[in-house]
């Protein structure tokens, strides 16, 4: 499913509507820094993985 430029813009009007101008910048910032955790957990799972790997193979 894609997005085109009036789906995008409907969306970020009802995004600013509901939020308001002044308190998007946080929401910005809190969504970047769950994205951060995020892959650095999945990065420290797969290193998991892959440890687990080793330790049965030898």
């Amino acid at each position: 499913m894609r997005l085109g430029p009036g789906e995008i813009t409907a969306l970020v009007v009802v995004i600013f509507l509901i939020f308001g101008p002044s308190r998007l910048p946080g929401l910005g910032r809190s969504i970047g820094e769950f994205f951060k955790n995020f892959k650095k957990e999945v990065k420290d799972v797969e290193k998991d993985v892959e440890d687990v790997k080793q330790q049965l193979k030898g």
